[in-house]
C-alpha cells in the first residue's frame, strides 16, 4: 500500500529546462532526505502488523478495538491529505514536509509511552495526520524540484522507501517480538528517521514554482540555480512563470465537470482504480499479515511476525519488478496481468483458510467454552485450545477449549501449547504461498499503476483535482477495508472474504480491459484525445489496431 501520488508538470517547463540539469548529488540528496517521509508513512502503516498481535494480548483488545487501532491511523491521513492541499499552497512544500516530521516523531513518541488505550489511539491518529500531509507534499516537491531527464527515477525513489520502511518495520516487529513491551519500541523508533528528516531536509530549498506562484521571483530564481547547479536558468524561469500563468485562466471545475466529458472519463478512471487497489484487499494483507499466518496455523507469535516481515520485502522487491516493467509492457498490460494474478492469489488464500476450517480438530469443551472445533473455539474472543501432536497420518488430535486471554499463559494441564489465536493445521504452507503470491502480482502492477495512470490522464488545468480526488478515494477505500476486515470474517469466515476480494479483483480486471486506454509512449495530449472521442469498438479495438500496425 500503500498511498502516495505521482504529479506530472506542463512539459512546456520540461522543453525549456536548464541544459546542465541533470542527476547531481544536490539532487539526488534532497530526494532522498524529502522520501524520508514516505519510508515513515510505509513504516508507520507496516509496523502495526507485528506490534497488533502483542497490543492484542496486552490490552485484551476485540475486533473492533484492534480495527479502531489500525483505521483511526487511516482517519487522520485523510484529513491531514486535505488540509496539505491547502497548506501546500499558503505555506508552501517544504514547511509542510518539515512539520510532518516533527507530527511523526510526536506521535511515535506517544506511542511509545502510551499506557492506556485511548492514548494508543491518540497516537496512532497523530501519525495518520502526518502521513497524509507527506503524501501530498513530497511527491508535490519531488516533481517541482527534479530536472525531467530524471524526474521519473526521483519519484519512484519515495516509492521505493515506502515498501522499503514497510520491509524494515517488518524487520523491527521480528526483533522485538520476543522483548517485553517490545511493541512500544516498535513503535517509538519512528522518531528517530523523524529526527532526522527534521534535521536534515531543513538544509534545502523550498519548490521554486512555489515561490513564483507567489510572485517571489528572485527567492525562486536563486532556489533553482541551487538545485540546478548553474547560473544561468533564465529560460526555465521564464517557462515556468508562463505555465503559471495558463493555470490562472482555468475555467471552474464544476462548469468543466459538465461541459468536458473527458474530465469526466477522466475522474471515472482515476478514481476507480484508486477504489479498486484498496478494495481488492492490499492493506488487509499488510495491516493484517501477521495476524492472517497466525489464523493459518503459524505457531509462535514470533514465527509470524517473522512471516510478516518477508511479505513486506516481497513487496519492496516487486515494487521494483514494476517500475522496470513500466516502460515496456505499458500501463493497461501491467495492470491486467498484474489483477489476473491477484484473483488466482486470492482464491487459493481463501481455499487455504476453508481447507482449515474443514480440517480444524475436535475439541472436548471445558469450563463454559463449548466449541466443538478449533476454529470456532479459538475465534471466540474468551477461550483458548491446547493443542495436541499431529498423529502419524497428518491429522490433530482432539483438544481442549479452555478458557483465557492471553497466548503466553499456559493452564498447567495443557501440557502440548496454549493456542489462543491459531489452530494446528497440515495446511498452513498453503495460506503462506498464497500471500507471498499475491504480493508478487500486486506490487509491479496494482501497487504503483494508479497513481502512474492518474498523474497523466486529467487535463493539465485539472490535474491537481483530479490528483486530489482520486487520493480522497484511495483513503476512503483504506478506510473501508481496514474499518471492516476482521467483523467480516466473523460474518462469511476468512475464507469467504478472500474469495470476496477476489470476485472485486475480477470486477477490477473487467474495469481496466474496458475503460483504460494504453498511455505509454502518448503525450499528454493524445492521451486527452482518446479521452475525448474513444475510438469505435473500445480501448480494446484501439489496442488491436496498435498491436497490428506494430507487427
Amino acid at each position: 500500500m500503500v498511498a502516495t501520488a505521482h504529479i506530472n508538470l506542463d512539459n512546456a517547463v520540461d522543453e525549456h529546462e536548464t541544459p546542465q540539469a541533470g542527476c547531481s548529488r544536490f539532487v539526488i540528496a534532497l530526494a532522498a532526505f524529502a522520501a524520508i517521509g514516505g519510508f515513515l508513512f510505509g513504516y508507520d502503516t507496516g509496523v502495526v502488523s507485528g506490534a497488533m498481535l502483542l497490543l492484542k494480548d496486552e490490552y485484551h483488545l476485540s475486533n473492533t478495538e484492534q480495527e479502531l487501532v489500525v483505521s483511526v491511523t487511516v482517519a487522520g491521513a485523510i484529513v491531514g491529505a486535505v488540509a496539505g492541499g491547502k497548506l501546500t499552497d499558503a505555506r508552501g512544500r517544504k514547511p509542510v514536509i518539515l512539520a510532518a516530521a516533527l507530527i511523526f516523531m510526536i506521535g511515535a513518541l506517544e506511542l511509545s509511552l502510551a499506557q492506556k488505550y485511548y492514548q494508543l489511539i491518540i497516537g496512532r491518529a497523530i501519525l495518520g495526520l502526518a502521513i497524509g500531509l507527506s503524501s501530498m507534499a513530497i511527491p508535490m516537491y519531488l516533481a517541482e524540484t527534479a530536472p525531467s531527464s530524471i524526474r521519473g527515477r526521483l519519484l519512484t525513489i519515495n516509492v521505493a522507501f515506502i515498501t522499503g520502511g514497510q520491509f524494515i518495520a517488518g524487520l523491527v516487529d521480528g526483533a522485538f517480538s520476543g522483548v517485553h513491551e517490545g511493541w512500544r519500541y516498535m513503535l517509538g523508533l519512528a522518531a528517530v528517521p523523524a529526527f532526522i528528516q527534521l534535521l536534515g531536509f531543513s538544509a534545502f530549498p523550498e519548490s521554486p514554482r512555489w515561490l513564483v506562484s507567489k510572485g517571489r521571483l528572485d527567492e525562486a530564481e536563486n532556489n533553482l540555480r541551487r538545485i540546478r547547479g548553474t547560473y544561468d536558468v533564465s529560460t526555465e524561469m521564464n517557462a515556468i512563470q508562463r505555465s503559471f500563468s495558463r493555470v490562472e485562466e482555468k475555467r471552474n471545475i464544476w462548469h468543466d465537470l459538465r461541459t468536458m466529458p473527458a474530465l469526466r472519463r477522466a475522474l471515472l478512471i482515476g478514481g476507480g482504480l484508486q477504489a479498486f487497489q484498496q478494495l481488492v484487499g492490499i492493506n488487509t494483507v499488510m495491516y493484517y499479515s501477521a495476524t492472517i499466518l497466525k489464523q493459518a496455523g503459524v505457531r509462535s507469535t514470533s514465527d509470524a511476525i517473522w512471516g510478516a516481515a518477508g511479505i513486506a520485502g516481497a513487496n519492496f522487491v516487486f515494487t521494483l519488478v514494476g517500475m522496470h516493467f513500466v516502460e515496456k509492457s505499458g500501463r493497461r498490460g501491467l495492470l491486467l496481468a498484474s489483477l489476473t494474478g491477484v484473483i488466482g492469489a486470492l482464491v487459493m488464500l481463501g481455499i487455504s483458510f476453508h481447507l482449515n476450517d474443514t480440517h480444524s480438530p475436535a475439541t472436548l469443551p471445558t469450563d463454559g467454552c463449548a466449541h466443538l472445533t478449533c476454529s470456532s473455539c479459538v475465534s471466540h474472543s474468551g477461550c483458548g485450545y491446547c493443542a495436541q501432536p499431529f498423529s502419524p497420518n497428518g491429522t490433530v488430535l482432539p483438544g481442549i477449549c479452555h478458557s483465557g486471554n492471553d497466548s503466553d499463559i499456559t493452564p498447567s494441564f495443557c501440557a502440548d501449547g496454549w493456542a489462543y489465536s491459531y489452530c494446528p493445521s497440515p495446511y498452513s504452507w498453503l495460506a503462506v504461498l498464497s500471500l507471498c503470491l499475491y504480493i508478487a502480482f500486486f506490487a509491479p502492477g496494482m501497487g504503483p499503476m494508479p497513481w502512474t495512470v492518474n498523474g497523466e490522464i486529467y487535463p493539465p488545468s485539472h490535474r491537481a483535482f483530479g490528483n486530489s480526488f482520486a487520493t480522497a478515494i484511495n483513503w476512503l477505500g483504506n478506510l473501508l477495508i481496514s474499518m471492516t476486515f476482521l467483523d467480516l470474517i466473523d460474518l462469511v469466515t476468512e475464507a469467504g472474504a478472500f474469495w470476496l476480494y477476489s470476485g472485486i479483483a475480477a470486477l477490477a480486471w473487467l474495469f481496466v480491459y474496458t475503460l483504460l486506454p494504453e498511455t505509454k509512449g502518448k503525450t499528454l495530449e493524445e492521451i486527452e484525445k482518446l479521452l475525448v472521442s474513444p475510438p469505435k469498438g473500445g480501448y480494446v479495438a484501439l489496442e488491436n489496431d496498435d498491436s497490428s500496425s506494430s507487427s
